[in-house]
Parts: structure tokens; sequence; C-alpha cells
């Protein structure tokens, strides 16, 4: 049987806000999408069939984890990394860019090389370039693969900015070469350019010349406001490629969310669902909740009375406060199962409301609640 070509279709818009498709021969993603982070070839304190079970159609993993731990060769040597973590469903790998700005002490990028750093655990020299990059994802065998980029810390030195941006464009260039042509998967751009406008518009300009499957936006998530996060998509929400997903990266909240489907923002990942469920911060419809608080001690209700999915409106907020100031692991299943269950409950209520033509009314309803 010949593998599902790589593609993306827009159902249905209201003003910026799409309602799409992106097909792959895993299956298919509904868009706006989030991607649960399964980091280390696993969403942490979760089965991959229940993750699967809460409406996720699409996770992410990190190159830069994988190629130091277990390494790509042993991953090739399961059959990929799908088999290594009996993951039916799509996957895509990011490129370790940001990984090396945000984790290695000691790190050097040379223009040719690429990234050159230290493991951040045993301190082993890796040179990662874009073409190694690309390698190690094809030994993955992930279904979207991110481009080789340099993703600087947040700074408003615009020559700062703007030589990491056009090292970003040479490195594109060269992560296109080396991924070759595969109809079967697809292979994202990522737009940087910090805060600054023109910036992320050449940098946009210049990728799409170079023709990618999807474009990313990088560089944000750093440390910059909401409303700064906000305007730089409101910068370039008309010159994007309207026939191609938007993957805005490491982002967000739910509000995040909600504000970035409004300016056209198609796909997203974020470690705060999992990383707050294991540390005790649920995500309601009603807003956040800290269940380790003594108020929920004696609350015999559950999180959301309404959610029947895995069972999880039958453990009372009372319990899941136990097993918190317990220390029991359970907890962290339970908590971390709700968070992305309810994160896909929030994105396929933006699906059905951009498809209703109600999205506007839904993101002024929840934008602050959330």
């Amino acid at each position: 049987m010949a593998l599902k070509k790589f593609k993306f279709n827009v159902i249905e818009n209201e003003k910026f806000a799409r309602a799409g498709l992106i097909e792959t021969h895993r299956g298919d993603i509904q868009t706006p999408a989030f991607m649960p982070v399964g980091t280390q070839a696993t969403v942490k304190a979760c089965l991959i069939d229940d993750v699967i079970k809460t409406g996720s159609e699409i996770i992410l993993s990190n190159t830069y984890h994988l190629m130091i731990r277990p390494g790509v060769d042993r991953i090739i040597s399961a059959g990929g990394l799908h088999k290594f973590m009996n993951c039916k469903l799509p996957i895509l790998t990011d490129s370790g860019g940001f990984q090396v700005m945000s984790l290695s002490k000691l790190n050097k990028v040379d223009r040719e090389k690429g990234a050159i750093f230290n493991s951040h655990v045993d301190g082993k020299k890796f040179i990662l370039s874009p073409e190694e990059s690309i390698r190690v994802q094809k030994g993955l065998d992930s279904d979207i693969v991110m481009i080789m980029d340099e993703c600087p810390k947040k700074t408003t030195d615009y020559n700062v900015i703007n030589k990491s941006m056009e090292l970003s464009v040479y490195w594109a260039e060269r992560s296109k070469v080396a991924f070759g042509l595969n109809p079967h998967k697809g292979l994202f751009g990522i737009v940087q350019g910090g805060l600054f406008k023109d910036l992320r518009i050449k940098s946009l300009n210049e990728l799409t010349k170079i023709d990618f499957d999807g474009y990313a936006i990088g560089g944000l998530a750093v440390g910059e406001t909401q409303n700064e996060m906000f305007n730089v998509l409101d910068d370039i929400k008309e010159v994007m490629p309207e026939n191609k997903p938007r993957y805005l990266m490491g982002v967000g909240t739910p509000s995040d969310i909600l504000g970035a489907v409004k300016r056209g923002i198609d796909m997203f990942d974020c470690v705060m669902p999992t990383r707050s469920g294991r540390t005790g911060l649920a995500f309601t419809w009603n807003g956040r909740l800290n269940i380790k608080n003594n108020k929920f001690k004696n609350d015999n209700d559950p999180l959301d009375i309404d959610c029947s999915n895995l069972n999880l409106n039958k453990y009372s907020k009372n319990y899941l406060n136990h097993l918190f100031n317990t220390n029991e692991i359970l907890g962290s299943t339970l908590l971390t199962l709700h968070n992305i269950n309810f994160y896909q409950e929030l994105m396929s209520a933006i699906r059905e409301n951009i498809k209703k033509g109600t999205f506007d009314k839904f993101h002024n309803k929840y934008i602050d609640k959330l």
C-alpha cells in the first residue's frame, strides 16, 4: 500500500483563525492542534495509549535529548522512534537548536560547523550541524522534521538578533538540502527575528523562497510578555503562507493559545500541562488551581464532574490532594492526564467554534478566565 503524502488544507476560516487538517501516513491531525511533549520518548508519567485517549493526535519529541540519551543508533536498531516508544501517533521532532541555547553552559556557534556544545548530562562534546540534526531526525523517523536554527536568548540588541536570524536562514538552506525529497514527511522552516517586525518579515520571506512544508515561529516563549508575543504574530499574520501549517513553538498557556489562534496559528506544543500536572497544578474551565492547597482536603468533588474520559471524574480533589501531599506517583499520572485532556478539550472547542463562526465570542469569554 502506497504511503499517504504529507498534506495540509484549511477547512474553515473566521477572520485569521483557521480550522484545518494535516494529513500524514501515520494519521490525520485536526488543527488548531496541541502536541503533548514527549521529550525523551515518553510523555512523563503517562502510558501513550492514555495520551491517545485524551484526543491527542500528534506528540513532540526532542532531538537534542534523544541524540544524547539513548542515542539515535539505539533507536534506529529498535525500528525508529515510534516502535521504540510504542507510539502510533505522528511525531514531530524539534531540531535541538533551542536546547543548545537553554541547557548548555558551554556552547559555541560556528557558521559552518554548527553548534558546538557540551552535554548537560556528562559534559561530552557534541557538534550539531544542520546536516547532523536532519540525519538524527531521519534516524528517529519522525513525521514532521524541524530545520536546525539558532534560538538566541531574549535581547533588544538589533544586531545580535539580525546576525542570528541570517545564520538561521543559512542553516535552513542546508537543512533543506540534507532533508532531500520525501513527500511522506513534512519539513518545517523556523521564522526568527526576535521582537523586530522587519527581521521577522525578512526571515519569513527568505524561508518561503526555500519552500518548506510548514512554517514555525521560533524565538518566543523565552521571557517576553504575552503582549510582545501577540505583537510579533500580528506583525506577520498577513504575510504567512496561507496553504501551509503555522506552528508557534513552545507555547503555551490556554490564553496564549486562544490569542495565537486568533492570529492564525495552527499548531502548539508546551511542557506546561504535563510539568504542571506533576507538580500539582490543574488547568480547568474555571481557571487554574493548586491541588496541594489545604482547602481541597475535604472537597470530594472531582476537578471536572463532566469529564468521564479515562474515568478522571472518579477521583476527588480530596484524594488528589492526599496523593500530592504524600508524594504518591499516581497523583502525577492523574493530574498530567487531566491537564492533557483539558488542553485537548480546549482545542476541540476552538475548532468547533471556528467552524461555526463563533470563535471570537469563545475567545472573548475565555481569554481572561483561563
